[in-house]
């Protein structure tokens, strides 16, 4: 990582008639020398939009790469971790939970999910050409920029989102630490199996199990990035059965072990991350706790 590189991140509540679908807001601004790139993983998230002013980031998940040279770049849900690097640029991003790809996007999730893609050149995103176009004006203003994404979406709140209530009821039941297993998700909502499998694959991108596998990796990694000090075996979520289970799990993940995890720098997702659980309370955006419509 160069020496001189520089990472500002600010997160944006959006407004209460926003929460129920988005995560955060939020802007990220790397100042590197001209010609450099910083290089850095994402954790395993929700969808999101990013957009860019100055160098365009490059990115690839599975060993995919991106489409090079775009103002925005979308993702869908994620089980693994985006590699990407980055010049001097500023990035808008849009956290999408489950209920706001239900209303905001025209696909299924899971025809998305690990997938990074062009918005502008895919007729399911087609409708958020207008922000991409707009968002960044002559001259760098945050506040100005973060008004037209609220106003964007504002403009669009009464849209239908179908299964709402299905989808906070499984969202929140995914993210209760208590909840361990797919039965678990059917008692606390009182769903048929097959009605959470088809409201998961829909709106959350994967099967409920692996949704629930992924939460308790997220609480394990996030538990340990927030309080460096602990050793693994201390941030282990409680539904591992030993620390290999965890190790098997990172490798699925993230595509590393533990402790390659922890020698690789990581300039960006560091400072996203505690921005992020000062702005927001949870340190991963997977970690975000669904709200209600009028909650």
């Amino acid at each position: 990582m160069p020496a001189d590189c520089r990472v500002k991140v600010r997160f944006h509540q959006p407004p209460l008639a926003l929460r129920p679908y988005f995560t955060t807001f939020y802007l990220t601004e790397i100042d590197i020398p001209d010609g450099q790139r910083v290089q850095d993983h994402l954790h395993p998230e929700w969808a999101n939009l990013r957009l860019f002013q100055g160098v365009t980031p490059e990115a690839e998940i599975a060993g995919i790469k991106g489409p090079p040279g775009i103002a925005a770049i979308g993702t869908g849900p994620t089980s693994t971790t985006i590699r990407f690097t980055a010049g001097r640029c500023r990035i808008w991003g849009i956290g999408l939970l489950p209920l706001g790809w239900a209303k905001f996007a025209r696909a299924p999730a899971h025809l998305w999910a690990d997938r990074i893609f062009d918005p502008c050149a895919e007729p399911d995103f087609a409708q958020f050409g207008p922000l991409i176009d707009g968002v960044f004006g002559a001259c760098v203003d945050e506040a100005a920029e973060l008004e037209r994404i609220t106003a964007f979406f504002a403009a669009r709140a009464d849209m239908p989102a179908p299964d709402e209530d299905r989808i906070v009821a499984i969202h929140g039941a995914i993210v209760d630490p208590e909840t361990g297993s797919v039965a678990d998700v059917a008692e606390a909502t009182g769903l048929a199996s097959y009605t959470i499998e088809r409201i998961c694959r829909r709106y959350f991108g994967f099967a409920p199990r692996l949704l629930l596998r992924r939460q308790r990796f997220m609480r394990s990694l996030s538990q340990y990035m927030l309080d460096p000090e602990l050793k693994w075996i201390g941030a282990i979520d409680g539904h591992y059965h030993d620390q290999a289970q965890f190790v098997r799990d990172f490798r699925r993940f993230m595509g590393m072990t533990p402790r390659a995890y922890v020698a690789h720098p990581r300039p960006v997702l560091s400072a996203v991350m505690r921005a992020r659980f000062e702005a927001a309370g949870a340190a991963v955006q997977a970690l975000h706790l669904p709200a209600r419509t009028g909650d």
